[in-house]
């Protein structure tokens, strides 16, 4: 008898740390606000020049997926492994299921084209390997992503997805 108290109170202890991991990787993701994909290497010979550059090809694809939420970007933070980032400066709402390209280069920010520009023509995304960090106005993490050219992008074009 005491040895299947003994058992169940292993288990029972096993099954609490299983329980309270969960919520700390659930609540990284806790955002309806989510990386969709990145164009990480942007089509062509890199050149970052304002006037003739590719880096307005690079662009991050950022997806509210909420079903009833709409959500403002003003403060949203998106950086990367080394500490570039990116903060979205203005009011940029995204109702449930719409979508916004947070691309390099110089532009005008359109609410009709899903668009916004970084304002700067340096690329944020290494062509080999990074992380993508999407963090709310509050400082808490929305999503996470790592990528490498070999392991992430099977059909090697430059774009990968997270979520569909």
């Amino acid at each position: 008898m005491r040895m299947r108290h003994v058992i169940s109170t292993v288990v029972a202890v096993g099954t609490a740390a299983v329980v309270a991991a969960a919520p700390a990787q659930a609540a990284e993701y806790s955002s309806a606000l989510k990386v969709k994909g990145v164009q990480y290497d942007a089509p062509g010979t890199d050149s970052n020049k304002c006037s003739t550059g590719n880096s307005k090809d690079e662009y991050l694809t950022i997806k509210n997926y909420s079903s009833k939420a709409t959500i403002n970007l003003k403060g949203y933070v998106v950086k990367d492994a080394t500490g570039n980032r990116f903060v979205f400066p203005a009011s940029h709402y995204l109702q449930p299921g719409d979508y916004v390209k947070l691309r390099g280069g110089h532009g005008t920010d359109s609410d009709a084209k899903n668009v916004v520009y970084r304002q700067n023509c340096n690329f944020i995304w290494n062509n080999d390997k990074d992380t993508i960090y999407l963090y709310k106005p509050s400082g808490s993490r929305a999503d996470v992503h790592s990528y490498t050219k070999t392991g992430s992008d099977r059909d090697r074009n430059g774009y990968i997805t997270y979520h569909g």
